[in-house]
C-alpha cells in the first residue's frame, strides 16, 4: 500500500508507529531526552513538507530513520563545537577592568610621562624612545644613530635618570 507522507491517515498510522523506533534512535545517538524528542519532531515535519510517496510502511519508516539518525548525529557534532567553543573562551584571560579612577589615574601618568620625554635633550630622548618604544637593542640602535652601543646605554641610563628626576617633581610614582 503506498504511503503518502502529506496524508492525514498515512501520516498518524507512521507517526504512532514509527514515534518510538525514533526517539530510541536519537536516544542512543544524543544521550538527552529533550534534543531526541526536538530531533523526532523535526524528523516528522520534514515527513510531512516534503509530500513524499513511499511504496509501503517500512519504506517511510526507514527514510525516517535515517533522517533521525543524520539530524541526531548533526546535533551530536553542533554540541562538540560549541563545547570546544566554551572551552577556548573559558581558558582565555579576562580582560582587566579597570575602574573609572584606575583609567583616569592611567592616563595622568601617561601624559606626565609624555611630557617628561618631550623635555628631555634630543640626544637622550632619541634613544630613550627606540629603545622603549621601538623595542630595539642597545646594538640596533647603535648602528642607526651611528655611534657605539656603549654610548647607547650610557645615553639610555642618562635619560632614564632625568626622566625618573622630573616624573618625581611632579610627585607621581611610576614603576
Amino acid at each position: 500500500m503506498e504511503v503518502k507522507s502529506s496524508g492525514y491517515e498515512s501520516f498518524r498510522r507512521i507517526y504512532r508507529e514509527v514515534f518510538p523506533i525514533l526517539m530510541r534512535v536519537a536516544y542512543h545517538v544524543t544521550y538527552n531526552v529533550d534534543a531526541s524528542e526536538d530531533i523526532c519532531q523535526e524528523a516528522f515535519i520534514r515527513f510531512y513538507n516534503r509530500e513524499l510517496s513511499f511504496p509501503s510502511d517500512d519504506d517511510a519508516k526507514y527514510w525516517l530513520i535515517r533522517v533521525t539518525k543524520n539530524l541526531s548525529i548533526n546535533y551530536v557534532k553542533r554540541k562538540g563545537r560549541e563545547q570546544a567553543a566554551f572551552d577556548r573562551i573559558k581558558k582565555m584571560p579576562l580582560p582587566s577592568m579597570k575602574t573609572g579612577e584606575e583609567h583616569v589615574l592611567s592616563d595622568e601618568t601617561r601624559s606626565i610621562v609624555q611630557h617628561a620625554i618631550q623635555q628631555l635633550p634630543e640626544k637622550l630622548r632619541t634613544v630613550l624612545v627606540l629603545k622603549e618604544y621601538g623595542d630595539l637593542n642597545y646594538k640596533e640602535i647603535a648602528k642607526i644613530l651611528h655611534i657605539t652601543e656603549s654610548n647607547v646605554k650610557v645615553r639610555a641610563h642618562r635619560a632614564r635618570l632625568q626622566l625618573m628626576k622630573m616624573i618625581d617633581q611632579e610627585g607621581i610614582h611610576v614603576s
